[in-house]
Parts: structure tokens; C-alpha cells; sequence
């Protein structure tokens, strides 16, 4: 579909493209700097494409950049860590020869009654069949023994999950809290173990998550190895870390990274081909595209392009949504003793999950601080946006104080708060079906990011990755030119949890072949 307005910009790029008669390079777009766009553009650009890298924000990294105030403090939207399961970033990292990582950190679970949990550093102790390590080796301070064995008929839906699409298609109309009550989970393990998961996890409270995500998630992050919920953090912001080298990197590559590009439009032919990516009134010409945004930024252009509104599965990102939060980095004025670098919190607040870190111990630049530098990040934090800044502080210091008393007498010398409306992906129930695969109904039109549907098995900013070179893959495959990026699949299943796959899944078709299907999956 073409506006009148677009008349002028597609004779604006077919008289571009016949200037460039002989020109053998094939051009693609990327659009959106965060993990996923960058490793498209990444992968492409060594394979000799011409590639021109799109943000909409001022810097490469989106919300997973770091920037510096004018007092030239570093702040971010929020920490980011990464789990023992994430090889491709692992990989990525060594490929750039940098060092961006702490060593694997030990991590503590607050309420306002106290301290609830202490991990290990898993990998550091015999590796015991899953789910027992993790079962066996976590501190827990109250939670009774029977309350924790009632997770044990769960299992049975750890292992029905295998992320396939029947698999999404089943649990995905349920609620994290109907499954976990199902499976007559006991009322005290979900309010004190799942929940605070999946508060921090998928950043919501249980009945506004999707068990499919649920199951995914625990899986990928806790429940399929030993060591997978190990974790290390970035020693300052991922933006100064690690993407400002690799985006030299890729500069070096040839790619060209634009900032401010704020993408309006896709220009398409009568045989749905992308010819270019409209910002404005400025027209980047394109063999292929791809899309590597979130998904509110994703619906921001859909909602201004006549071309994508042609296809159904554009117009139906209307049914998904995102979840807000809010990001705090407080200086104290004096140093406080944090027994864990990082630690997650429930309880506080009965829909919103929160973590905090200590940046002292985390932080290069603030290894040497005078005082204590807290990064305090609230996940499904809308009753928080509206409030002033001092209303903020004062209630995260009234937390920080709960779970560690020497807060209360600390003094706030200075402080960031970042609001991220609708900054992270919701996945609701019933969400999968609106979620978009890699390929598109446009034939060189391909998706990318953390909520993109895919088989990998990994979530998070491991899963944006990952799609991100799907992506690239495919656009190498279109086009016909270059290698294939090689991606690291995730650890197999240990052998236990592949015999009870195998067996389930027998029972499950020769059901089928019995059985009328007249229930709903």
C-alpha cells in the first residue's frame, strides 16, 4: 500500500536505484540498535553486505545502553545480567577480545520480614541430576521443607513443556497462577518462591503471565542444568562495556550505525518486496530488512506505516503489550555492608517485583566510591511513574532500609530515577498466537528480539541475540551471498528429563490415535 505522499519517495528510490546500475553489494537495513540488531548487522557486515544500522534513540543499545549524566555519573535503564546459559553472548564476547564481566556472584532473596534466600555458586558444587541441585543447594531461611516439596508434581509440566509450538499452544492460555495451582503447588511456595520469580523474571505478577513463558523461563534460567541460574554482571554499563567496542567493531566491518533515525514506513513493491526503509522524509534503499526492536517500539511503527498495516500479522501487535519500569541509582553518603552484589525482592508491594544491586562491588568506577552506590530497579512499576522524584527516593530508601537496617540512617547525596513506560515485553496469556517468527508474509522482510517466536530455547537478551543472527541467516540465505552465522545451541537436556520427554510424548500420540479430540489443549 502506497500514501499519496509515498508516490514522491518511491520515484525518489527508483531514480537512486538507477544510479546504481553495476553496483554489486547488496544493501540491507536493520532497525533497532539492541542486541538483536547489532548482531544482525554484525554477522552481515562481515559477510561483505552493505549495511546501514537504524536507532531511534540518540545511541546505539536501546534500553540495555548506558549513558552519563551531565555531572558525568554513569546511569542505565535498569542492570542486566547474564546467566551461565548464555553461550552465544559468551561467545561474542570472547570473538571481541574484551573483558566486561565480574566473576560469577552469589545472590540473596529479601521480604520485608528479612532475608528468605541465599544462592550458591552452583557450578562450584557436585553437579547433582536436575532439578535436585538447585533444590538441594539453595538456602532457603523460612520456607518450610513440606511447602518445598509441593513443587515435586510440577515437574510433570517441566517436562510436558518442551517448547514446541503444540507445547506454547497448550499452556499458553493458562495463567502462571493456575498452573502453579494445578499442580496444587502450595499457597506459601508460590507467594514466596514463584511469584518473586516471576516478578523479576517476566515482570509480572502470576496472573498476568503466561504459564508457556513461565515454563520457558524457569527452565531456560534455573531448572534444566545445575549451573543455569549462575550469573555475572557488567563491570559499569553494557553500553560502555560492551557495545561501544563492538559497534566499533562494526563500523570497522563497514556497516554504518545512524542514530536519531526514527523509521516511518516500509517502501514495497507490487510482489510485496521491501525497497527501502522510510525515516521522514528520508528514504534508505534495502534488498532486505530487518526489524530488531521491542515490542512497543514495534507497534510505534507499525501504527505510522500504511505498508505493514496491509498484512494482518502487523495490524494483530495491537493485542500485545508491554510492561513498565522504573530504574534508581542512589549515593550514599556513607558505606553500608551489602552481604550479596545482587539480590531480588517481594513482598514489598503486591504486583511489582524489585531488585538491587551494589554497585561498589559491581561497578568498576565505583570500586573506590566514598560511599555506597545502590542501582534499585521496580519491575511492573505503574504505580510508581506518576510519582515526583522525592517520592520515589523515599520509598526505595524506606525499602533498601527494610532489608538492610544501616539504610535508615544513610543520607541520598545524589540520585538518577529513570521512568521506562511500557519498557519490556508482557507476555501475557493468550499472546503467543499475536507474536511474530522471523520470516514475515514480506519475502525479505525478517524479525528479530526477545519476543520473537523461535526454537532456540533461550530468553532474555540471550534470545535477542539469537534472533538476531536467525535473522542475518536468513537474510543471507535470501540474498544468496555469504556464510551462515553459527549459533551455539543451548545444553541439551540432561538424560533423565529426554526419557521422560520421549515417554510423554509416546503417550501423547498413541492418546491421539485413540481418542476423540474434542477437549481443549
Amino acid at each position: 500500500m502506497r500514501t499519496a505522499s509515498s508516490y514522491t519517495l518511491v520515484d525518489r528510490l527508483q531514480q537512486s536505484e538507477a544510479g546504481m546500475v553495476g553496483s554489486q553489494q547488496k544493501r540491507v537495513v536493520v532497525v533497532g540498535a539492541g542486541w538483536a540488531g547489532l548482531g544482525a548487522t554484525y554477522h552481515l557486515a562481515k559477510q561483505g553486505y552493505d549495511v546501514t544500522l537504524l536507532e531511534a534513540g540518540p545511541y546505539p543499545g536501546g534500553l540495555v545502553a548506558g549513558w552519563q549524566t551531565t555531572g558525568g555519573k554513569s546511569v542505565e535503564a535498569g542492570i542486566h545480567g547474564f546467566w551461565y546459559p548464555y553461550k552465544n553472548i559468551f561467545s561474542l564476547i570472547n570473538e571481541l577480545e574484551i573483558n566486561p564481566f565480574t566473576t560469577w556472584t552469589r545472590s540473596s532473596q529479601y521480604s520485608p520480614a528479612g532475608l528468605e534466600v541465599e544462592s550458591p555458586i552452583f557450578q562450584d558444587l557436585p553437579r547433582l541430576p536436575s532439578p535436585l541441585g538447585t533444590f538441594l543447594y539453595t538456602q532457603f531461611k523460612r520456607l518450610p521443607l513440606i511447602d518445598r516439596l509441593s513443587a515435586l508434581p510440577l515437574l510433570y509440566a517441566v517436562v510436558d513443556f518442551d517448547n514446541s509450538d503444540a507445547a506454547w499452544r497448550r499452556y499458553d492460555f493458562v495463567t502462571a497462577r493456575e498452573l502453579f495451582k494445578d499442580f496444587n503447588v502450595s499457597a506459601r511456595l508460590y507467594r514466596d518462591a514463584f511469584e518473586p520469580m516471576l516478578l523479576v523474571g517476566l515482570f509480572g505478577p502470576g496472573e498476568q503471565c503466561s504459564a508457556a513463558a513461565t515454563l520457558g523461563m524457569l527452565y531456560f534460567f534455573i531448572l534444566a542444568h545445575q549451573p543455569d541460574f549462575d550469573v555475572v554482571w557488567c563491570r559499569g554499563t553494557v553500553g560502555e562495556k560492551i557495545f561501544r567496542p563492538w559497534v566499533e567493531r562494526i563500523e570497522k566491518a563497514g556497516a554504518r550505525v545512524l542514530p536519531k533515525r526514527r523509521v516511518t514506513d516500509l517502501i514495497v513493491d507490487s510482489n510485496h518486496r521491501a525497497k527501502g526503509v522510510v525515516c521522514g522524509d528520508e528514504v534508505i534503499e534495502a534488498d532486505a530488512v530487518i526489524f530488531a526492536v521491542g515490542i512497543t517500539g514495534m507497534k510505534k511503527i507499525v501504527s505510522t506505516s500504511p505498508s505493514l498495516q496491509s498484512h494482518e500479522e502487523f495490524r494483530n501487535l495491537s493485542n500485545l503489550g508491554a510492561i513498565d519500569v522504573l530504574a534508581t541509582r542512589l549515593w550514599f553518603d556513607r558505606k553500608i555492608d551489602i552481604p550479596r552484589p545482587s539480590n531480588a525482592c517481594f513482598g514489598f508491594d503486591t504486583t511489582t517485583g524489585w531488585t538491587f544491586f551494589d554497585l561498589n562491588a559491581l561497578h568498576d568506577e565505583y570500586r573506590n566510591e566514598p560511599g555506597t552506590v545502590i542501582e534499585a530497579d521496580f519491575y511492573h512499576a505503574n504505580q510508581f511513574l506518576n510519582l515526583s522524584d522525592e517520592e520515589i527516593l523515599a520509598i526505595v530508601q524506606g525499602y533498601l532500609a527494610t532489608c538492610i537496617p544501616a539504610f535508615r540512617e544513610a543520607k541520598i547525596i545524589d540520585s538518577s530515577v529513570i521512568r521506562l513506560p511500557q519498557a519490556v515485553t508482557h507476555f501475557a496469556p493468550g499472546s503467543y498466537r499475536y507474536m511474530l517468527p522471523t520470516k514475515t508474509s514480506f519475502e525479505n522482510v525478517f524479525m528479530s528480539g526477545d519476543w520473537i517466536v523461535n526454537r532456540h530455547g533461550s530468553w532474555s537478551q540471550e534470545k535477542a541475540y539469537v534472533t538476531g543472527l536467525e535473522a542475518a541467516n536468513l537474510v543471507v540465505s535470501y540474498l544468496g551471498e555469504g556464510q551462515p552465522s553459527e549459533i551455539l545451541a543451548v545444553e541439551e537436556d540432561e538424560a533423565h528429563i529426554q526419557v521422560a520427554r520421549s515417554l510423554n510424548q509416546t503417550f501423547r500420540d498413541l492418546s491421539k490415535s485413540i481418542l476423540p479430540e474434542f477437549w481443549l489443549p
